[in-house]
C-alpha cells in the first residue's frame, strides 16, 4: 500500500500524539496524563440555553452553510476579548475562527512550512504542535527553557547560525508541558528578534486566562508592530473542549491566506456551534465563569505541589507554575520515564503521566514527565503522587546500585 500513500505519510515521523498514552489503568486508575479541564465546571445549563436561543433566533438558516471566517459578530467579540485579556489591538478582520486550536496550528504549518524549512521550537514543547508541523517535514532547532521561558541567549545563537529560520513556535503562558511563563522582558525581546532576524512568531496560548496567582502579562502579540506574530487561542480550556472552537489573530494578509486554506480543508467551523457560542458570550459573563473555575484549579495545583514537596527524592526537580494545567518533572538522566511508565506505573501503581520524550522535536530526552492536576481531585493527587514518588525513588536506587555493581 505504500505506493498509494503520499511520501509524507510513508516517510514521515511517528504519530506523536499516539505515543502519549501507554495502556489501561483499570477502574481505579489515576490519570495524570490527560490535558483536560474539569468537566464538573462546564456551564452546561447556560450552553444548552445558548444553543436553543441560537436555533430560535435563526431557524433553519442556522443549519445552512455559513462563512469560512466565522460569524462577524463573534469575531468582533473575540477582538474585544483579546483587547481586554491580552492587550491586543485588533478587529474582526484580523481573526479566523478554527476547529479548535489544533486546526489553527495545522493551517499555519501548511501556510508557512515547505519541506526542509527551518523552525525553532522550545525544548520541550507542545506535542500537538510537533504532530501538526511534522506533516510538512521541517528542520527543527530546539532551544532550552529557563524558569522564565525560552532561553534568549541560546535562541540568538541559533538565529545567527541559521539565517533562514522562518518560524518560532512558543507557548508563553503556563507552558505545555512545563507550566512556566515567559517573562515580560522576554516577550518584548522576542518581537525585537523577529524583526531583526526576519522570522514569524506563532504564539499559542490556550491557558493564559487560567492564572491562579501573580500578575497577568500582555501577549507577545501586543508588542507586534509589523505583523510578525500569529496569535492562537481556544475555548477548549476556559469553556468546553467539545465545542472545538479556536481562533487565530494575525495580519489581514495572513488571515486571508489561512482562510483560503481552511476553505479547501473543511469549508467552515459548524455554524450552529459558533452561533451558540456567540449567544453564550452575549448572555453570560465569560470572565465571571473563568473566575469561578480558578479556585478549584488553584487548590489542585497547590495540593500537587505540596505532595511533591513532601514525597519526591531531592534529585528530582519540578516546576512551580502560577497557572495552567501542568507541572514538569525532571528525573536524573539515568531514568527512562517511558520505561518507568510502561513497566511500573501503569501495570503496578495504576497511575499514568506523559513521558517527556514526545515533547522534544528530536525525541532525544527520556528523563522528563508531564503531570496534569486539573483533571484529578485532591485525594487522587495525594494517593497518586505518593505512589509515583515511591516508584521514582526505587528506580533511582536501582540505577545507583547497578552503577556500583
Amino acid at each position: 500500500m505504500n505506493d498509494v500513500f503520499a511520501d509524507r505519510v510513508v516517510t514521515g515521523s511517528e504519530d506523536r500524539l499516539a505515543e502519549m498514552f501507554g495502556g489501561s489503568l483499570g477502574e481505579n486508575g489515576i490519570k495524570f496524563s490527560a490535558g483536560n479541564p474539569n468537566s464538573e465546571l462546564f456551564p452546561i445549563a447556560q450552553m444548552k440555553q445558548a444553543f436553543n436561543k441560537a436555533i430560535d433566533k435563526s431557524g433553519s438558516q442556522i443549519f445552512e452553510y455559513q462563512t469560512v471566517s466565522g460569524f462577524e459578530k463573534l469575531r468582533e467579540r473575540l477582538a474585544q476579548w483579546a483587547g481586554q485579556t491580552a492587550d491586543i489591538n485588533i478587529t474582526a478582520d484580523n481573526i479566523l475562527v478554527t476547529q479548535g486550536g489544533q486546526q489553527a496550528l495545522d493551517l499555519i504549518g501548511k501556510l508557512m512550512l515547505n519541506a526542509g524549512d527551518e523552525i525553532v521550537v522550545e525544548a520541550p514543547t507542545y506535542v500537538g504542535a510537533l504532530s501538526a508541523f511534522d506533516q510538512y517535514d521541517p528542520c527543527y532547532y530546539d532551544v532550552e527553557m529557563d524558569d522564565d521561558g525560552i532561553n534568549l541567549e541560546q535562541l540568538e545563537l541559533v538565529l545567527q547560525a541559521h539565517p533562514n529560520i522562518k518560524l518560532l513556535y512558543t507557548v508563553p503562558d503556563f507552558h505545555n508541558p512545563t507550566g512556566v511563563t515567559l517573562s515580560f522582558r522576554k516577550r518584548e525581546k522576542l518581537v525585537e528578534l523577529a524583526e531583526r532576524y526576519d522570522f514569524f512568531i506563532l504564539e499559542d496560548t490556550p491557558y493564559r486566562d487560567l492564572r491562579y496567582k501573580g500578575i497577568k502579562l500582555p501577549a507577545i502579540k501586543s508588542f507586534d508592530r509589523h505583523g510578525r506574530v500569529l496569535y492562537v487561542s481556544s475555548f477548549s480550556k476556559i469553556l468546553m473542549p467539545g465545542l472545538r472552537v479556536g481562533w487565530v489573530a494575525a495580519d489581514k494578509i495572513l488571515i486571508e491566506r489561512l482562510r483560503k486554506l481552511k476553505t479547501s480543508s473543511d469549508l467552515e467551523t459548524p455554524g450552529i456551534v459558533l452561533a451558540a457560542l456567540d449567544q453564550y458570550m452575549e448572555n453570560n459573563d465569560l470572565s465571571k465563569h473563568i473566575a469561578e473555575m480558578l479556585p478549584t484549579y488553584r487548590s489542585r495545583l497547590e495540593a500537587m505541589l505540596a505532595v511533591l514537596d513532601k514525597t519526591m527524592p531531592t534529585d528530582v526537580r519540578y516546576t512551580r507554575p502560577e497557572g495552567g494545567f501542568f507541572i514538569w518533572l525532571t528525573l536524573p538522566e539515568v531514568i527512562d520515564a517511558q520505561k518507568l511508565l510502561s513497566e511500573i506505573c501503569i501495570p503496578k501503581d495504576r497511575i499514568s503521566f506523559v513521558p517527556g520524550k514526545v515533547f522534544y522535536a528530536q525525541r532525544n530526552r527520556k528523563n522528563g514527565m508531564r503531570l496534569n492536576f486539573s483533571g484529578v481531585d485532591e485525594e487522587q493527587i495525594k494517593v497518586g503522587i505518593t505512589k509515583l514518588a515511591k516508584s521514582i525513588r526505587s528506580a533511582i536506587t536501582a540505577n545507583k546500585v547497578g552503577a556500583v555493581l
